[in-house]
């Protein structure tokens, strides 16, 4: 890893290498002190310019290498403390990258980006720990941070203002969808919008808050707008698809999901959802297929596709395969109550050698119901087997 990185830099770096003046010698004497010879690193600029190309291809721990060595020649750099603290966040490493962009806010105060990303480090903190308990003040940083952010915007002129508060009010709006408050989540994306209308992220926020609320028009809608703001992105296209096959508009949403897994073939997410929608229109071979395609591309970041393969083979009556994709669906999205709900459906249910396991679907029913009190299937399923 590290040879290539040398490679590639000093590839980047021949130029200035050929046009570099030749150091002068001079003969040496008893009175002439014996110097150091100094070290000639390459450019700054190069590692950052190869940082950010190993950032882009997720290749986050060469980019690691490229960054951290940009720092350590010019500890101020923006870029290489921007680029540093977002790859230590890919990577996990929440608290050096709290560090890091404390840094690069102290170094440039008048960078929102450098707010942007230390707020989304105390966001992601938060969501990788197992320990919440540990981790309990990383929102109320996060919104301190987007505070200061705003104090700086505010005394911004210029076209980029907006455009900024933009951004402040976008990630605002993330901070308040994992406190668990809609309504200021809805509002901050709403906001954020008017600023910046041709956003095709905002727009999927802000579609997402409203599918998570339950309100299905305005997500299609939303997620309609980002469609149409940004034609080529998969992800809102995928989104989309879904969101139109849950309203029950299956015809609709067959050929949008078919063209998001054909714009990104090996995008886990686009191939999942087209899964998805197959599913939801009653067509389990397609959805098989194309569920077991995403899960081979990503194993560990979508739930949803294990919990509908998990539908599948529960509706075919292959007990033992639904409980294993549900078992994974339940342990990879735990807060989830659907998950659970079926799963305990699947124990519920016998099938051949496998006999019903009442204790354990009574289990997961009460788990399903405590994530949801309101939730009437599993309330169902306990008056079932009481």
């Amino acid at each position: 890893m590290k040879n290539s990185l040398v490679i590639t830099l000093l590839c980047l770096g021949s130029a200035f290498a050929q046009t570099a003046p030749a150091a002068t010698t001079r003969p040496s004497s008893a009175s002439t002190p014996t110097q150091a010879t100094p070290v000639n690193h390459p450019p700054v600029g190069n590692y950052i310019i190869v940082g950010n190309m190993y950032y882009e291809q997720g290749k986050y721990d060469q980019a690691y290498v490229a960054f951290r060595a940009a720092n350590e020649i010019d500890p101020l750099n923006r870029a290489a403390l921007l680029g540093l603290g977002r790859t230590q966040v890919k990577l996990r490493l929440y608290a050096p990258a709290i560090t890091t962009l404390k840094s690069l806010t102290r170094a440039a105060p008048q960078d929102i980006s450098g707010y942007i990303a230390l707020s989304q480090a105390y966001q992601q903190q938060y969501v990788g720990s197992s320990d919440r308990k540990t981790v309990t003040d990383n929102l109320s940083q996060a919104l301190n941070v987007l505070k200061d952010a705003e104090t700086v915007v505010a005394s911004q002129a210029g076209p980029d203002r907006d455009l900024n508060m933009s951004k402040v009010l976008n990630d605002r709006g993330s901070v308040y969808r994992l406190m668990g408050d809609a309504a200021k989540a809805i509002d901050a994306f709403k906001q954020a919008s008017t600023l910046n209308p041709d956003n095709s992220l905002i727009l999927f926020n802000l579609g997402d808050m409203y599918s998570a609320t339950g309100d299905l028009p305005q997500a299609i809608s939303s997620l309609q707008q980002a469609v149409i703001t940004d034609p080529r992105d998969a992800y809102n296209r995928a989104y989309y698809a879904k969101l139109l096959a849950l309203s029950g508009n299956v015809t609709a949403a067959r050929p949008e999901a078919a063209q998001a897994a054909k714009l990104a073939p090996t995008n886990a997410y686009a191939v999942g959802e087209y899964g998805v929608v197959s599913y939801l229109g009653k067509d389990p071979v397609t959805a098989r297929t194309q569920l077991s395609q995403a899960l081979a591309l990503d194993s560990l970041r979508y739930p949803e596709f294990y919990y509908y393969l998990g539908r599948i083979e529960l509706d075919a009556g292959n007990l033992q395969a639904a409980r294993e994709n549900l078992t994974k669906a339940a342990a990879l999205g735990s807060n989830t109550p659907e998950y659970l709900y079926y799963l305990g459906l699947s124990y519920e249910r016998s099938s051949g050698p496998l006999v019903s396991d009442k204790k354990t679907a009574l289990d997961y029913y009460q788990r399903a119901l405590n994530l949801n009190p309101s939730y009437q299937a599993a309330q169902d399923g306990l008056n079932r087997l009481k």
